[in-house]
């Protein structure tokens, strides 16, 4: 017979792919655009928004050749453009109006993916799935370029980001403090 935590552990698994096979759809659906290209387009809307492509490769975990096709691919369709970076040897990339709300729709569209997702709950379950969930990202996050990854679709309003109730901020916060202690 298997112990109670393997079954909570695959449970965990079985959740997490069927809401990110749902969410990746939805937001491919909503930016009518596949692979990173949403997730870029999110990341930019967010807190991206100016930054070099070396900036934007990180939470999407690409390599710059790899992010580099992506942004030609994004400015091909009118949804990015190239600037002059920081130093003259970096290139920026910014959002467009276009850009800006089709970012807008995908991220809607994640939200209502996750809205279905929860329907089920009545609202202590959210809260309690809530406190949960973020214990769990707490636990993943190891410093910024995780918390860029976990976050690269997130609702920064919804998270609580500004008024600092992130827990993948404040878990980030607390992994780069403690690097920083570290001899």
């Amino acid at each position: 017979m298997r112990h109670a935590h393997e079954r909570e552990a695959n449970l965990l698994g079985a959740v997490s792919l069927t809401v990110t096979d749902r969410v990746r759809d939805a937001v491919e659906r909503g930016a009518g655009q596949g692979g990173s290209a949403p997730a870029a387009l999110v990341s930019l809307a967010t807190y991206l928004d100016g930054s070099p492509i070396d900036s934007i490769r990180t939470p999407l975990a690409l390599t710059h050749s790899a992010t580099v096709r992506l942004v030609d691919r994004l400015v091909d369709a009118g949804l990015v453009e190239r600037r002059e970076g920081p130093d003259r040897r970096s290139v920026a990339v910014e959002l467009t109006a276009a850009g800006r709300e089709v970012a807008e729709r995908s991220a809607r569209a994640r939200a209502d993916a996750l809205e279905e997702a929860l329907a089920d709950l009545d609202p202590a379950e959210r809260a309690e799935l809530a406190r949960l969930n973020s214990k769990v990202l707490a636990t993943l996050t190891d410093g910024r370029a995780a918390a860029g990854r976990i976050c690269r679709l997130c609702d920064a309003e919804a998270c609580g980001h500004e008024e600092g109730r992130c827990p993948v901020t404040q878990a980030a916060d607390a992994a780069e403090a403690r690097a920083a202690a570290s001899p």
